[in-house]
């Protein structure tokens, strides 16, 4: 097991500043094969609105989601992005995987909303007291409050699979049982790697286009791309570069709160490493 989160560990450090890695290090540390403890009588809805009797299945593994009230919602759960890799989970896996998703709001009614927008009918728990926060006390960090349980609820895989294609590769592994580690066998160049969107208002929607060109020996493919923000929606080319051929990520942001932001854009490839693309700007 412990090659699964090396791994993670070198994605996640590569790119991190001294002081990051030793606040990753930490967490990965202290997570790994932590027992989760569930609350005792969880209540499971369908849409924030009717209570339905839902009893967690037994499986090899499940995947426990908490989302807290901090921030915006919408932004960071990225419902159509979680529809996508339930589906990936479930086209890989001999055993259908129990997705948990614990729901500490400020607002349910927004809750609701995202939930019938994006069809997501699974059942959620709405736990307004907080009680499985209370019982582990999770990480502050959003990209860190998702885990991959076996089936005695200790932590197999630690991080959020949408956030980060480097751990939704290693879930992937983990369920079906694939622990080879495929390197890429091309070289990319970006530019520009970081783009400033600029000003503007929050009625608004910013693109960026990005355009990666392919600078070793053979094709260049984009697999996958992941973003932090569920306000900046991607989209890319999907056919092969040849060598000195390029291809294009678009980001398209639509913000749903004012301020600065800056998002970070993981970009997965047949090269060694993600690349990783920036957006930022101010939004009024």
């Amino acid at each position: 097991m412990k090659h699964y989160y090396l791994l993670l560990l070198i994605v996640f450090l590569s790119s991190c500043k001294e002081n990051e890695k030793e606040r990753i290090t930490k967490l990965v540390t202290e997570w790994q094969g932590k027992e989760i403890i569930l609350p005792k009588n969880p209540v499971f809805t369908q849409y924030v609105t009717d209570t339905i009797d839902y009893r967690i299945p037994q499986s090899d593994y499940k995947v426990l989601v908490y989302v807290d009230s901090i921030g915006c919602t919408s932004c960071k759960l990225q419902l159509d992005s979680w529809k996508e890799f339930i589906a990936s989970v479930n086209s890989v896996s001999v055993d259908s995987i129990p997705f948990l998703f614990f729901f500490h709001s400020k607002d349910y009614r927004e809750i609701r909303y995202l939930l019938k927008t994006s069809s997501f009918d699974l059942p959620i728990s709405i736990d307004k007291e907080d009680e499985l926060n209370k019982l582990n006390q999770f990480p502050s960090d959003i990209m860190f409050q998702t885990f991959l349980l076996d089936k005695n609820n200790n932590v197999v895989v630690f991080g959020n699979p949408i956030h980060n294609l480097a751990v939704k590769e290693l879930y992937l592994k983990q369920i079906t049982g694939d622990s080879s580690i495929k390197y890429g066998n091309t070289t990319v160049d970006v530019s520009p790697a970081i783009i400033d969107l600029g000003e503007f208002n929050k009625e608004e929607k910013r693109e960026a286009v990005f355009s990666l060109t392919n600078t070793g020996n053979s094709p260049l493919v984009i697999m996958d791309v992941a973003t932090t923000c569920g306000c900046a929606s991607p989209t890319f080319d999907k056919h092969p570069a040849n060598v000195g051929e390029g291809l294009k990520v678009r980001v398209m942001m639509t913000p749903k709160d004012s301020g600065f932001f800056s998002e970070t854009i993981t970009v997965k490839c047949n090269t060694n490493q993600y690349v990783k693309l920036t957006i930022k700007g101010q939004v009024k």
